[in-house]
């Protein structure tokens, strides 16, 4: 058996470690058996997924290799924009962002006030994504100032600016408040802009990990689809 080229992963567990969450019933296994044949001369690969097969989540480019290899990897291909979220109240959709940055392969994650989250959400992806606390706005402000990153918003307000015509930039750092509150009068208050999701129903405001998700995919659409050369 041959391994595929890489690409992005999605939600990976540590090596030997069953790649479906806990209660997916009576899904078919996913992942792949021990290695046919003789293994590949190549330190990426690890052995003990060699000897036993790789049930992890991942695209079959990653197949059988280490964890670290696939980090390595991935930071040789990150994307410019970052992702921010306020954690006041232990969100449970912290999770599924962190999930979401992995999938496109985002910079890296930042969790702003309490350090700890439910990592259930995330389904093991952050051992492949960057992470980083700041205990306040105000050290998040620094992290994006030290690197000229504009911080940018998503919520409902009335000063916000449509995400559907707003022209985002490639390096960025996208920040996403609570769900329920939104985004602090703090977190307002330290972004360059807020971006608002056009919605046509009858509720005031989406999901927290949705709307992040729609928000990375606005980023993936206008960098990675030729869509910055039009805006």
């Amino acid at each position: 058996m041959t391994a595929a080229q890489p690409g992005t992963s999605g939600a990976s567990a540590a090596a030997g470690a069953p790649d479906s969450a806990a209660g997916t019933g009576d899904a078919a296994p996913v992942g792949v058996g021990p290695w046919e044949g003789a293994w590949p001369d190549d330190e990426r690969y690890d052995p003990q997924l060699l000897a036993h097969g790789d049930r992890r989540n991942v695209v079959d480019g990653y197949r059988y290799w280490r964890l670290e290899a696939i980090v390595a990897d991935l930071d040789t291909r990150r994307h410019g924009f970052h992702v921010a979220v306020e954690n006041w109240q232990h969100d449970f959709n912290i999770g599924s962002v962190v999930r979401t940055a992995n999938a496109f392969n985002a910079g890296s994650v930042h969790i702003v006030g309490r350090r700890r989250w439910n990592r259930r959400g995330a389904m093991v992806t952050d051992r492949y994504q960057h992470l980083e606390h700041h205990a306040d706005l105000a050290g998040l402000a620094d992290w994006c100032r030290a690197r000229g990153l504009p911080l940018i918003g998503v919520d409902n307000f009335p000063d916000s600016v449509p995400l559907e015509t707003y022209a985002l930039p490639r390096e960025c750092v996208l920040l996403f408040g609570q769900e329920g509150p939104g985004l602090s009068p703090e977190a307002h208050a330290a972004c360059t802009a807020v971006l608002s999701i056009e919605q046509f129903g009858s509720t005031r405001s989406m999901n927290a990990a949705a709307a992040a998700a729609i928000a990375m995919h606005a980023w993936v659409r206008r960098w990675e689809f030729g869509q910055a050369a039009s805006g």
